[in-house]
């Protein structure tokens, strides 16, 4: 397999569309100093500029507090009708995503328990409320006053420099959201207009949805009702169930829901012994073990489509009609705990697809920065197979080393047509007199077998003289592996900051020097890609 970088070659802007935003877990997170410290981190070594999570409306943020009492001892508790409305934790939050150097990007979730319809739980560990108000004016005093709040505490000019989000993938009803397509649309049209009628500069946002879902029909909406939407954000994952763009189904009434919960319990109620499930298991510190048997890799599938983000994407910017497009989460799979995703396939897609989606996103969020998070369950062991492109005591993951490898890629970007298209795939970048080819081997499904042979790859460049010096930066099974590493050190429960140090250290992303092959004008250099492997070679010309 050969490719070739002519002198004449075009440049174009490479828009590094994903050093927009990164996304987290929920909100009170934020209050952790390991997560600032990790968060600081990827802003000044990636460049990313702000970071987007679920909650802050959450009740462990107490933006909205009552007081149940007993009226005898025989009842159920009863609220008083008395509250507290403060925005505290919420602003130290904010204090120290802006200490970090960045911007939130404001996910406008999920419902106060006092202000909600009905007590509706998402099924995960810190259980959001995901209902619809109980009262539509109460609910846009409440957003009214958080605006003020935050103008009040960060001042105009900082805060019309945010994005405000309505919500979270809504077109999951009992994940996400407990209504249907039209309860969010009506959600997001009372939100939008408290928070234009506080500050009409502001900048709102949605339908952020999954799998770039209800696009066309938010924006239809939108128009029809004469509703501002500023932007448009929606999500994907390779092993997201494969659809179009175009798909825009959604729950039509309440009966719907109704029968959508009553399907749901049929389909996971236990079938036979549920002890079945913990067969061949440790009997103690098992959990990851379950997690793995019930939640299989959703990537490996016989139908994957590994342009499915930057298609769906061609199509939402069509159905945008102008409005910026921000894809607020993406990544590789859309399951937690999968091995999968503290491995190099991590590393190789996520840089294929950056590349790919060039041109057709204003900006896009990948999803996670951290394992310092909580939906499913806060696992114990560093490498669980979590979002994070660091592990959560802050090590480095292949895809953060392929992320700063791209960071420090060049600002012009050569125009080669066909150059993703092969499961090898190839890009070149100028920066300032210095050459910089980058090139990865994707396939998801094939990660595992390791009788896959290397992949043989000459690159030749064309220059006017010899170059002075060639580097070369490698994730492979042997760099830029602290999976590997961990488990070489016999898998530690609680590591040790020592034990964090050498793993660090023994998975760093190295600095090679490459022997100079360069004859009539052509400089050929010669590499061996396994599967997923990702390969940053620098010129320096001058």
């Amino acid at each position: 397999m050969e490719f070739i970088l002519k002198k004449n070659t075009p440049t174009q802007k490479f828009h590094k569309h994903w050093q927009f935003c990164v996304g987290s877990g929920h909100a009170g997170m934020a209050m952790r100093t390991d997560y600032c410290r990790q968060l600081k981190r990827v802003h000044e070594e990636l460049g990313i500029q702000r970071v987007r999570f679920h909650g802050i409306f959450c009740d462990d943020m107490h933006t909205w507090d009552t007081m149940d009492v007993l009226a005898d001892t025989s009842a159920s508790p009863v609220p008083i009708p008395y509250h507290e409305n403060s925005f505290r934790l919420a602003g130290l939050v904010y204090d120290n995503i802006l200490e970090c150097g960045m911007k939130p990007f404001v996910e406008l979730s999920f419902m106060p328990k006092a202000l909600a319809k009905t007590d509706k739980r998402g099924g995960f560990f810190y259980k959001p409320n995901i209902a619809m108000p109980r009262d539509d004016a109460q609910w846009q005093g409440y957003i009214r006053k958080f605006i003020r709040f935050l103008l009040d505490r960060y001042g105009k000019e900082e805060v019309e420099t945010w994005y405000f989000e309505v919500w979270n993938e809504p077109d999951l009803p009992l994940a996400f959201f407990y209504g249907t397509q039209q309860d969010y649309f009506h959600l997001y049209e009372i939100t939008v207009r408290a928070i234009k009628e506080v500050d009409d500069k502001l900048m709102v946002g949605g339908p952020a949805t999954s799998n770039s879902k209800w696009v066309e029909a938010f924006v239809a909406f939108c128009e029809e009702k004469g509703v501002p939407a500023d932007f448009i954000t929606t999500h994907q994952y390779a092993g997201d169930p494969i659809s179009g763009a175009s798909d825009q189904s959604g729950l039509e009434t309440e009966a719907d829901l109704v029968q959508l919960e009553e399907d749901d319990r049929k389909k996971y109620a236990p079938q036979g012994d549920i002890s079945q499930l913990f067969q061949g298991l440790p009997t103690e510190d098992a959990l990851l073990p379950v997690f793995r048997r019930i939640l299989q890799d959703n990537t490996e599938t016989d139908d994957l489509n590994r342009d499915i983000l930057p298609q769906n994407a061609a199509v939402v910017r069509e159905q945008a009609k102008g409005r910026p497009v921000f894809y607020t989460e993406w990544n590789t799979c859309a399951t937690f705990t999968a091995p999968g995703n503290d491995t190099r396939k991590v590393a190789a897609y996520d840089v294929r697809t950056i590349l790919a989606a060039e041109a057709v996103l204003e900006g896009s969020s990948i999803w996670c920065f951290s394992d310092i998070f909580e939906e499913l369950h806060p696992f114990q062991e560093e490498f669980h197979g979590g979002f994070g492109i660091q592990t959560q005591h802050g090590i480095p993951k292949p895809v953060y080393h392929a992320l700063k490898m791209l960071a420090d890629a060049g600002d012009e970007r050569y125009v080669l047509p066909g150059a993703l298209d092969g499961e090898v795939s190839f890009a070149a970048f100028q920066k300032g007199g210095d050459i910089q080819l980058l090139l990865t081997r994707q396939n998801l499904k094939h990660f595992a077998n390791a009788d896959t042979e290397p992949a043989v790859v000459t690159l030749r460049v064309e220059l006017e003289k010899a170059p002075q010096v060639v580097q070369l930066q490698r994730i492979d099974e042997d760099h830029c592996n602290p999976l590997q590493v961990w488990e070489e050190m016999g898998a530690p429960i609680d590591i040790t900051p020592s034990q964090k140090q050498v793993i660090i250290e023994e998975s760093a992303l190295a600095t090679e020097m490459l022997p100079v092959n360069y004859e009539n004008g052509i400089l050929t250099i010669e590499a061996a890609l396994g599967i997923n492997d990702v390969y940053f070679f620098t010129i320096h010309t001058a």
